[in-house]
């Protein structure tokens, strides 16, 4: 007898069931996205303060950078910029060597799962590359703020590894960071969520 095929979805608190593999955009729901990244921790946890710094938290780092990078960026793309880690909800926060280690699979995986959920909140699956270069220099810029002020690194040794981008101050002074409890940042996460998606339609 066959063994049967190896379980490959996620149930979600919503009742809905994601399949990894094929995901859909209608078992795609925010308030999933909004639970699973408030309680997923950056840098694997190795950071300052009596809570981990979510995903949840970089996320909105990252939309408000964007923000600050490009004025008058469109609702539409601030809400990418906010989704841009939502995969992680489901797969976790793979640090960048072990990204690196797994290779092209897991990308490919990740990518598969972004797309569905662009497509869930009515954002093209493909975005622009105009737009993927702004949110990749706002992640970095995030991790230049994260590494200096919250995980330990130097900023000599942070100018190594995250380009920091022009035109933007980056320090403690103009983004303070505090890690949050979950449900604080579940809840706002949500709430600018909510402003941006209004606005999309």
């Amino acid at each position: 007898m066959a063994e049967p095929a190896p379980r490959a979805w996620q149930r979600m608190l919503s009742g809905r069931r994601l399949d990894l593999l094929d995901p859909s955009p209608l078992d795609v729901e925010i308030e999933d996205i909004a639970h699973g990244l408030s309680r997923v921790a950056r840098w694997n946890g190795q950071t300052q303060g009596e809570w981990p710094f979510s995903v949840a938290q970089h996320s909105l780092l990252v939309e408000e950078i964007a923000g600050r990078l490009k004025s008058g960026l469109k609702p539409s793309w601030r809400l990418a910029a906010l989704l841009h880690d939502a995969p992680e909800y489901v797969v976790g926060d793979l640090i960048s060597p072990f990204k690196a280690a797994v290779g092209l699979d897991y990308k490919a995986l990740e990518k598969r799962l972004f797309s569905t959920i662009l497509l869930r909140f009515s954002l093209p699956a493909e975005l622009p590359l105009q737009l993927t270069r702004l949110i990749k220099r706002s992640d970095q810029a995030a991790a230049f703020l994260e590494a200096t002020q919250l995980a330990g690194f130097s900023e000599m040794e942070a100018r190594r590894y995250f380009k920091r981008p022009r035109g933007l101050v980056l320090d403690a002074r103009h983004f303070p960071l505090r890690p949050l409890p979950p449900a604080e940042v579940k809840e706002a996460f949500l709430r600018r969520f909510n402003q941006l998606f209004r606005q999309v339609g």
